[in-house]
This record gives C-alpha cells, sequence and structure tokens, in this order.
C-alpha cells in the first residue's frame, strides 16, 4: 500500500512504519518481554499483522526492505526562535553542555555547541542495539538466540544480571532480552555480552558508517573504556563487589584527575548532538531500520528506567517519549557525560530528534535535570507555536 504524505499534515509513524507484527513477535515469545499492550501504542503503531513481521517471528531473517518514501512534515516554521531559545538555555547553564534538535523530515537543525564531542557513557548502548538488528535484517542474527552469560562476560557499575551470574554461575538471555535490559535498564553486562554478539566495537563502527552516521565514535567496550576513565587498566576481579570502585579509590587523585581530563578533552566515545539527534530522527522518520525492527527499538525506549526527571519530565500531557541517557565517572564535585537524548513525539504526530549532553559540570542534580527539562520544554513550545 502507497502511503500519500502531505507537507501540511502531520503523519504518524505508523503510517511511514507499516505495521506492528503483534502476532508475529508472539511466535518470537518476545511479546510479554515488549509489553506492547499495556502501553497502548496505538498512537505510534498500528495493531495488524505484516508479512515481514512473520518472517521475523520465524526465522528472524528479513528480507531486503523496499525504499522508504521521503518522510515529509510540516517545515514550514523558521527553527530561529528555537535555535534562540536553545542558546539561551546553554548560555545560563554552569557546566559544558551541548543541546541538538531536528524535526524529522525536516533539513534544518538547532543547537548549542552542536558539533562539539562529547562523552556518551550509556548513549553508546544506542549503536550496539541498531547494529544487532541491522544483523537480523541481513539474515546474521536472530533475536530468538540464547547467549550464555558467565563470570568472565561481567563488568562494572550498574549490572543487574550479575547477581544471577553470581549465584548459579550463568544466566541465559535472549539476544532481544538482552537488548531490553541493556537499553531500558542500561544494564552494562547485557550491553557489552550483546556487542561481543553482533561481533565486537569494529561491527558497530562498520554499521555507523554504512548507515550516513558521522560524528559518532563507538569505544572498546564497557571495560576497558570506564578503567581507561579512571585511569586504571581493567583486570576481570574488577567486575566482583567493590573492587573496581576500591582501586579507583586507591589511585591519587591527580593520577585521576588527568585521566578524566583526558576523557573529557578527546572521548574514546565522543559524539555530537547534532549527530545524535539526527540519527534519532531518521529512526522516528523509518530511514535506519526496516519497519518492524525499527518497532522492536522504539518500544524498548519507551520504557527507559533511567533519568525520568531529565527530558521526560519537560514534555507536556499528551506528548510521547523514548529516549537512553547516560551517566558518567564523577571526580569530587565535578560530574561528566551527563545525557538525555532521543525522540520526542507531539500528539499530532511530529517527531524531534533531540540530544542533551553534558561534558562537564560541577552543577547538583536538580539543575541538570531542570536544564534539560527546559530543553524538551522548548521543544514543545515551539511545536504549539507552529502549529497556531
Amino acid at each position: 500500500m502507497t502511503v500519500r504524505l502531505h507537507r501540511d499534515r502531520p503523519v504518524p509513524l505508523s503510517a511511514t512504519l507499516g505495521h506492528q507484527p503483534r502476532r508475529g513477535l508472539r511466535r518470537l515469545g518476545v511479546l510479554a518481554a515488549l509489553g506492547l499492550g499495556a502501553l497502548g501504542m496505538g498512537s505510534l503503531f498500528s495493531q495488524s499483522d505484516s508479512k515481514l513481521g512473520q518472517t521475523l517471528a520465524a526465522s528472524a531473517v528479513l528480507p531486503a526492505r523496499a525504499a522508504v518514501p521521503e518522510f515529509q512534515a510540516d517545515c514550514r516554521a523558521a527553527p530561529a526562535p528555537l535555535q534562540r531559545r536553545i542558546e539561551e538555555i546553554a548560555r545560563s547553564f554552569d557546566g559544558k553542555v551541548g543541546i541538538a534538535v531536528v524535526k524529522a523530515g525536516c533539513k534544518w537543525e538547532v543547537g548549542a555547541r552542536a558539533h562539539e564531542l562529547f562523552p556518551q557513557q550509556s548513549v553508546s548502548k544506542l549503536w550496539v542495539s541498531l547494529a544487532v538488528l541491522d544483523a537480523v535484517e541481513r539474515g546474521k542474527l536472530d533475536l530468538q538466540r540464547d547467549v550464555l552469560i558467565q563470570p568472565a562476560d561481567l563488568t562494572l557499575f550498574n549490572q543487574p544480571l550479575r547477581g544471577e551470574v553470581l549465584e548459579k554461575g550463568r544466566a541465559v538471555r535472549s539476544v532481544h532480552s538482552l537488548m531490553s535490559a541493556a537499553l531500558s535498564q542500561s544494564d552494562n553486562t547485557a550491553n557489552d555480552r550483546l556487542l561481543w554478539t553482533v561481533g565486537g566495537p569494529n561491527v558497530v563502527r562498520k554499521v555507523l558508517r554504512d548507515k550516513g552516521i558521522s560524528e559518532i565514535r563507538f569505544g572498546p567496550g564497557e571495560r576497558l573504556l570506564q578503567s581507561q576513565v579512571a585511569g586504571l587498566t581493567w583486570s576481570q576481579d574488577m567486575a566482583l563487589g567493590r573492587n573496581f570502585e576500591q582501586a579507583r579509590a586507591r589511585l591519587p587523585k591527580d593520577v585521576r584527575q588527568a585521566a578524566l581530563d583526558r576523557y573529557v578533552a578527546d572521548p574514546l566515545d565522543g559524539a555530537s548532538p547534532a549527530a545524535i539527534a539526527r540519527a534519532m530522527a531518521r529512526l522516528a522518520s523509518g530511514q535506519l531500520l526496516a519497519p518492524e525492527t525499527t518497532t522492536v527499538m522504539v518500544d524498548i525506549l519507551s520504557r527507559t528506567r533511567s533519568g525520568p526527571m531529565r527530558l521526560k519530565a519537560g514534555v507536556p500531557a499528551g506528548w510521547k517519549v523514548y529516549h537512553k541517557t547516560g551517566t558518567g565517572q564523577e571526580l569530587g564535585k565535578v560530574t561528566t557525560g551527563y545525557n538525555d537524548v532521543g525522540i520526542l513525539q507531539s500528539p499530532d504526530g511530529a517527531f524531534y530528534g533531540v540530544a542533551v549532553m553534558i561534558a562537564r559540570t560541577t552543577q547538583d542534580y536538580k539543575p541538570r535535570m531542570e536544564m534539560m527539562q527546559s530543553v524538551s520544554r522548548a521543544v514543545a513550545e515551539f511545536h504549539d507555536q507552529s502549529a497556531k
């Protein structure tokens, strides 16, 4: 079926991406994990069956997708007022912050320090899942495939899987389950295991290149990245208990400070807010993945547990947020890599890719979150004024 898109009449993502494979995903055994019925996502995806979804269910191999029609949106409103507001927000924040906003289907972007590289931290989990879903589309990976997680696979910081692995000596999760844990729970072990299941950092970097996503670096994996940021050399015993934190605390402060300064100045996982916002807009408009794999990724992002008071808390009633946070290491009063990025969906079906990234600040939680809320609030106000 051909979908006619009108520039002056915003179209829900379902019209561009096709139908949600509910029955197919039930055959995958992941419908309960997705929670699609409980989410009430009808405004984003329709609930009809699809042949592509059934193919995904049967073998997790997707045929080559047809060309996606050019996503069109109402781009008549000049973004200058939003640009001025974003500059004002960035200027008033005490810290190095980068902000970018891109409206899906439009050629403009607005922002502040939008093309500088900022530490991503857990925002980079997006690109692991993108590589996984790209592999699913090409028939190289199956969402149903079971993956073994052992003590040697454990990482550090937030890793809800660790308890089960240590208690039982192992854990088994499907690729889809690992993706859900990595994105919605920001589980570092789930993400690292997913990374090596898809082929490692070079595979992720290739997917980014192949999809035309520039100004985004992908680091060496969670363990090596975080140990380098701290000024340590990784050893696997650091994954147990609070061994990593204790080893880091034993370092002289000047060693830690120098390592953190190097990282912030030239982050291994650096990305520009503009590149991330553009990628999120492309995801929303069906330009990165096929309809069914887009459904999988966006659904998981709708259930992100971290950062409820960041971007999500700034949008008015009726708006939806599909996002991924990142939180870096701290030293004294300095916080690094404090981020929130994603898709904002207006009640009338417009989509905005948004990235707010703090490289370094001494501000406490509240002003950080309030700054992020002011960005999402500014996007909503701009949209409402444009509609008038």
